[in-house]
């Protein structure tokens, strides 16, 4: 078996896992929720005229409507992320994300010359992947 299909091998084995079949889920739920699709929105919105306020020159920026703008943009994020759907798709990206670090990490390390079969899945040195500014591997 080449690299490639070893991946390919990999992906398949990521889409079985039981937090990519959640994520999966709670991904859908979300996308399906009109409600929240709307908040979303809003939200969004709110943002982007907060940021063509910012981006004015700062003796054209009305700093009241900023302090208006930001305090909105606080409440609709906080109508989001209090969205059920929403709540459930975090915990669940958080267990993805976890599982594609454990993931990163086994590749970096075997790059770096480490045996696959037994090197860690998680690092305790805070790796972030580079080997520029790395004291070494703890």
């Amino acid at each position: 078996m080449d690299a490639i299909q070893a991946v390919r091998e990999l992906g398949k084995a990521i889409q079985a896992d039981e937090r990519y079949v959640e994520y999966a889920k709670a991904k859908k739920a979300n996308d399906e929720d009109t409600e929240l699709q709307n908040l979303i929105g809003e939200f969004n919105l709110i943002r982007q005229n907060a940021a063509m306020e910012y981006n004015k020159p700062e003796e054209e920026q009305n700093k009241e409507k900023l302090q208006e703008l930001n305090a909105k943009m606080q409440e609709a994020y906080e109508k989001v992320m209090t969205n059920e759907n929403m709540a459930l798709f975090t915990v669940t990206k958080q267990g993805m994300d976890d599982l594609m670090n454990q993931v990163n990490t086994v590749l970096t390390l075997t790059l770096q010359g480490a045996d696959p079969m037994t090197c860690p899945t998680t690092q305790s040195s805070g790796c972030t992947g580079s080997c520029a500014t790395c004291g070494g591997c703890g």
